[in-house]
């Protein structure tokens, strides 16, 4: 499966609590307002005061981004992604406190690329993934579902196509909570890693800071998109 391509705080000139390589200048405006799925479209707030359009690379390397878990807006708990420039990418803003049965990951503009719903009355953690708002009834586009057998202890959770969960698409391999994972296809390559992050004096940043690094072959909002299901399978400090 390819998922189809997709590519906050206060007005102050340091990012507060940012590390030093990710702090920006932020400029947060007014006009607010919710968009169908009940989700503020935040369409006026941008990194550097302007907009910027992202795209994968296009030589061939892999995409590298930085994930901050931490929402830039005061009020909300998420996520906030940036590319190798510094420009905001993703981000998740959870508006409802201790919500952990919806997900949406929205573009830098605040436009839903996925919404993540956790399965009910599944016997193992799963998760299904529409694409946009999933205003309308419609199959999700993939699934995780994660790991619960003794073997294959290294194993985290599998990704299937669509409602079909006899055969993986993508497996996880690794720890989340120590920040190394790494997610391979059908044939067993690596597509997708998260990395810890480290400063410029080689010092690892505390885990809400670490890299997400993506193939050509995988898009990068479909591979943050399984950076939120890991987090919320294994965020105990006692998962793997």
């Amino acid at each position: 499966m390819a998922a189809q391509n997709l590519g906050f705080a206060r007005s102050e000139t340091k990012g507060v609590g940012l590390p030093e390589d990710l702090k920006l200048v932020w400029r947060f405006t007014s006009g607010i307002t919710a968009n169908k799925s009940g989700y503020p479209a935040m369409t006026k707030v941008h990194p550097n005061g302007f907009l910027r359009e992202f795209r994968q690379d296009s030589d061939g390397s892999a995409t590298v981004l930085t994930v901050w878990k931490k929402s830039l807006l005061l009020s909300c708990s998420g996520f906030t992604v940036f590319d190798s420039r510094g420009n905001l990418v993703f981000r998740v803003d959870n508006y409802v406190a201790g919500n952990r049965e919806e997900l949406v990951l929205m573009d830098f503009e605040g436009k839903t690329l996925f919404t993540m719903r956790r399965k009910k009355l599944s016997l193992s953690e799963q998760w299904q993934v529409f694409e946009g708002e999933a205003l309308s009834p419609s199959p999700p586009i993939f699934s995780m579902r994660k790991h619960s057998s003794l073997l294959q202890s290294k194993v985290l959770a599998h990704v299937y196509r669509g409602c079909d969960t006899k055969r993986w698409a993508y497996q996880v391999e690794g720890s989340y909570s120590r920040r190394i994972c790494e997610i391979h296809n059908e044939a067993h390559r690596v597509v997708a890693e998260i990395k810890r992050k480290e400063n410029s004096g080689g010092v690892s940043y505390r885990g809400d800071v670490f890299k997400l690094l993506v193939e050509p072959e995988l898009d990068s909002a479909f591979a943050m998109a399984l950076v939120l299901l890991l987090d919320q399978m294994f965020s105990s400090k006692w998962s793997p």
